[in-house]
């Protein structure tokens, strides 16, 4: 049965047992916080990379349990960032955390040739979204890795997310390539990447999904909209999957979700050797806690890593 409330997502990870996690620049108080929920939640051992100093006063302060958490001594932060992607390397942790340092600090550490973690794939940024009224999780991609994705790169990024649903019980998600309308126009890039995408998709370029496009976000996930529109498939109006034009779209849709919408998010970066916890620094420690359960999920399917290389 597929995961369709982020409750039953804890619940799967907690059953699963503990993945090994490493943050980099561990003392900020939300990071610490979820990392403490995930501990006595069952599904995480940490390790944390920082200013020591620093995270026993968060510790203190907070009178945080914070368990075998070990804690290794590194002020630095881009320093700290390299050492978390070290142990990913090395295959001592699972998951890699961004705590208080820029996002780009965390992927570059990622992205070196020597000692890095990336592999042939493209890395991008898939996020889960609970919504109110709505029966299902949402998946959104890529709303905070690649900037403005060509036709090929929109197939990595479909493929990516399609695993991802996959590890959640989805066994044939249905993902709208998301435009302004559906009518297409030169004017319109993303409702010609939409087309485009759709056809590559019906001749085998995708696995595993249903893909359809160009969709406008209300045909795509309610099914009134999609009737009052004429627009048919097994996609209109049922969408598991959205597919953003560009990572602007993507980052205003996921905070809108969250602020205008009050959904709760869960978001990471596959496409490496270990996902990668990206959050932004307003996020607060549940938003932590969900990616970190949404990871400890991956982590623990083989058959995504044997699909990208990972």
């Amino acid at each position: 049965m597929p995961i369709t409330t982020f409750a039953q997502m804890v619940e799967t990870a907690r059953a699963q047992g503990p993945v090994r996690i490493a943050v980099a620049a561990a003392a900020d108080r939300e990071v610490l916080l979820a990392v403490a929920e995930a501990q006595a939640a069952g599904f995480c051992e940490a390790i944390l990379v920082g200013d020591a100093a620093g995270i026993r006063h968060i510790q203190a302060e907070l009178d945080l349990n914070l368990g075998s958490a070990t804690i290794l001594d590194e002020p630095e932060p881009k320093r700290a960032a390299v050492n978390v992607i070290s142990l990913a390397a090395q295959g001592q942790v699972d998951i890699v955390v961004k705590g208080h340092l820029k996002t780009e600090e965390l992927l570059g550490a990622a992205l070196r040739r020597e000692g890095g973690i990336r592999e042939q794939n493209l890395l991008t940024h898939v996020g889960i979204f609970e919504i109110a009224r709505l029966d299902r999780l949402i998946y959104v991609s890529d709303s905070g890795v690649v900037l403005y994705p060509d036709i090929y790169q929109k197939l990595e990024i479909i493929q990516n997310v399609v695993d991802v649903a996959h590890c959640f019980g989805l066994e044939n998600p249905k993902v709208a390539i998301l435009s302004a309308t559906e009518d297409v126009h030169p004017s319109l890039p993303g409702a010609v990447d939409g087309l485009v995408l759709s056809r590559m998709a019906q001749q085998g370029a995708i696995e595993g999904a249903l893909v359809d496009g160009p969709l406008s976000l209300d045909a795509a996930i309610a099914r009134h909209a999609a009737q009052v529109k004429g627009i048919a498939g097994p996609v209109a109006g049922q969408a598991d999957i959205l597919i953003v034009p560009n990572v602007e779209a993507g980052n205003i849709m996921a905070k809108a979700i969250q602020y205008f919408g009050h959904g709760r998010m869960a978001g990471l970066v596959v496409g490496a050797r270990a996902p990668i916890l990206i959050s932004s620094r307003a996020d607060v420690a549940e938003t932590r806690f969900l990616s970190m359960a949404m990871a400890a999920i991956i982590v623990k399917k083989p058959v995504f890593f044997e699909r990208t290389g990972a």
